[in-house]
């Protein structure tokens, strides 16, 4: 029996309230806007169901993503064999204290700072324009203007396989560039805690609104894209390598360089997967000749087989 018949077996058993869409275009879930079909793609509406549904394609060896806004993330163009799991309907936020709020791991960075500026609680402005979820950003450390995740998060609760879920405080997060425990033992963000400084909430939003000017200033939030295409390498910056190759404006298909910022990897109109794989290798190639730095991807492929937990 294929996996997914198997899939929709037992899901119907278990998980009679699970919304299931079947043959579900990638492309509609995340920011490069490519990718081809998931072959299960589920919205679990809660993060003990979104637990469970873990363990199961754990246990029964299901080729498995758990996805949050897409956006860090490059998906095949041909059909993909997956269960998506979309943590999009985790996205309950409350404030827990005077300096303390707690939010699902579904809920957008957006959604997620705007909420702590009307309670006055200041920390998270730089989260404010990363176009990615709460579980994504906790699972990459993601961080902008100076700030970053480590600084603000307390703990977060998570299911490890294995060891079922699990709270864990910041300290044993290990929370650096990119990376987090999660990275390694390949765990799911539910939710996350954060302790945050008391604000003025006219303060809080003028920082806000300042790093949304600057970054409409500077980056081409006009395309489809994953951010910032390459991490950024030591003592370098990537936009500015990849700049002084002359890859400005470079295409190929439907991918280019950003004209407006180097370090993005864009679509320009109908890029497809491959389009974009053969751009990345191009300006790794260039860069790598011309400079002699080596340039790696911050975007994740995800393999059109196999398994993944990556949470973005």
């Amino acid at each position: 029996m294929p996996w997914f018949d198997r899939f929709d077996e037992l899901s119907a058993a278990r998980f009679p309230d699970l919304e299931v869409l079947r043959e579900e275009p990638m492309a509609k879930h995340t920011t490069f806007r490519v990718g081809g079909p998931a072959r299960r793609f589920v919205r679990p509406g809660s993060a003990g169901e979104c637990a469970d549904l873990l363990a199961l394609a754990t246990e029964e060896g299901w080729p498995l993503l758990v996805l949050g806004n897409g956006s860090n993330l490059l998906t095949g163009d041909g059909a993909l064999e997956l269960l998506v799991i979309h943590t999009g309907r985790l996205d309950g936020v409350a404030r827990t204290g005077e300096r303390t709020i707690r939010a699902g791991a579904g809920i957008s960075l957006a959604r997620l700072s705007a909420f702590a500026q009307r309670e006055g609680l200041g920390g998270l402005e730089f989260a404010h324009g990363i176009p990615g979820s709460l579980g994504g950003g906790v699972y990459m450390n993601a961080g902008a203007y100076g700030g970053e995740m480590k600084q603000v998060l307390s703990a977060a609760t998570a299911w490890f396989p294995g060891g079922g879920v699990r709270r864990l405080p910041v300290r044993d997060l290990d929370l650096r560039y990119r990376h987090s425990v999660f990275s390694e033992q390949q765990g799911a963000v539910l939710e996350a805690e954060f302790l945050l400084e008391p604000r003025d909430p006219s303060e809080i939003q003028a920082q806000m609104s300042e790093f949304d000017r600057r970054r409409r200033e500077k980056q081409p939030l006009e395309y489809p894209s994953a951010g910032s295409t390459f991490k950024r390498p030591e003592g370098h910056f990537a936009g500015v390598l990849i700049e002084q190759c002359g890859l400005k404006g470079f295409r190929i298909g439907g991918a280019q360089v950003s004209e407006k910022h180097a370090g993005f990897v864009i679509n320009a109109g109908g890029a497809t997967c491959a389009d974009i794989l053969a751009l990345i290798a191009h300006i790794q190639q260039t860069v790598y000749e011309q400079t002699g730095v080596r340039l790696e991807p911050e975007v994740r492929m995800v393999p059109q087989r196999g398994v993944s937990m990556k949470m973005t």
